[in-house]
């Protein structure tokens, strides 16, 4: 068992996040340390994995990257996550126990024909839109939110999983179909079991510090399992897990301004055990309720998350626009030049004018 203060906790994980001193140089490197960059339409500064990667990678780093990566398959969309092709095996180990709720089993079942039809379709026209793909469902899907009657799309994102369908690329934001055999390579596929400890391994080594058991996120856990070593934190209730190569290693930290679906902070609950920060994406508010601001993000300078950012990409006024920097701790000279600086540089990599 090992006995780590928060401040070595928190170094720990930072590490893992490729956020100290030491600076990765190649994307593909980044992606497949990290497992995963989210993908999110919300574009008030930067989209979402962009954001992620800049973080990471810095100045050098241009969106174009992303999309080359992915247009030569060396990055897969899931489940509105990019991850490394090498990681494809390990999630269509799912496959087989997808999905795992009965009514939508039921509802497949249903629609079998409606299956087979978009299936055809791909075959002889693919790749397409969902809305080139016509809606023969004997049984429509039945939902309270967005997704009501939305027959297409639900089978397509029902397929997805189980690696019948796979994205194939973008049109603008609108994501271009085919059948999965087309767009995967063929990779062999462990069994359920030992996939899912090799994505507790993996996990573990990006988030350098976790709990076994957390309470179920969406898209991807944040737990780990049985992966790493026990550990106990100082002031901090419970047991974690945490990866032995992060152990009794030297620290350099650095300043760096997160997105607010980094997997530093993703967390939120873990986000305020190890780093007192208390942190929430804030966009659906009415304006008037909010905190922090409409896309705030995190500020990182060492091992502490000090504050927030509340600015906007002007695009228009080509500006970056800074609404406020919120000090969760008070900021000395030397933080804020650092603040200030990372500041810059963003709207430099955005192609800004900026602070305003």
């Amino acid at each position: 068992m090992h006995r780590l203060s928060k401040e070595q906790a928190r170094r720990i994980a930072v590490r893992a996040q490729l956020l100290d001193a030491s600076r990765p140089t190649d994307l593909l490197e980044t992606v497949e340390h990290l497992t995963l960059l989210q993908l999110d339409p919300t574009a008030a500064i930067a989209p979402a994995a962009d954001l992620v990667a800049w973080t990471r990678l810095g100045s050098s780093y241009d969106a174009e990257q992303l999309r080359r990566a992915l247009d030569e398959r060396r990055l897969f969309e899931l489940d509105a996550l990019l991850r490394p092709m090498s990681d494809l095996g390990v999630m269509l180990a799912e496959a087989a126990e997808f999905p795992t709720y009965e009514r939508t089993r039921a509802w497949l079942r249903d629609n079998d024909r409606f299956r087979r039809d978009i299936l055809e379709l791909l075959g002889s026209s693919g790749p397409l839109a969902s809305r080139e793909i016509p809606d023969t469902a004997v049984v429509p899907w039945a939902s309270s939110g967005w997704t009501h009657a939305k027959n297409v799309t639900q089978m397509l994102e029902l397929l997805l999983p189980r690696g019948e369908v796979a994205i194939a690329g973008r049109a603008g934001r609108e994501r271009l179909w085919d059948l999965a055999e087309r767009v995967y390579p063929q990779v062999d596929v462990p069994p359920l079991d030992e996939a899912r400890r090799i994505r507790d391994e993996r996990r573990l080594r990006a988030l350098g510090i976790a709990r076994a058991k957390s309470t179920k996120m969406p898209l991807e856990p944040v737990d780990v399992g049985e992966a790493g070593e026990p550990a106990v934190v100082d002031g901090v209730k419970g047991e974690w897990r945490v990866d032995p190569a992060q152990l009794d290693r030297d620290f350099d930290g650095r300043t760096a301004l997160l997105s607010p679906f980094d997997r530093l902070a993703y967390d939120r609950v873990r986000a305020e055990q190890l780093f007192d920060f208390e942190y929430a994406l804030e966009m659906y508010k009415p304006a008037a309720k909010r905190r922090w601001g409409y896309f705030a993000l995190p500020i990182l300078h060492g091992d502490r998350l000090v504050g927030k950012l509340d600015a906007a990409a002007d695009r228009k006024s080509g500006v970056l626009r800074v609404n406020a920097i919120h000090e969760d701790v008070k900021f000395t000279k030397v933080v804020t030049r650092a603040v200030r600086a990372e500041i810059e540089a963003l709207a430099a990599w955005l192609g800004l004018d900026g602070p305003m």
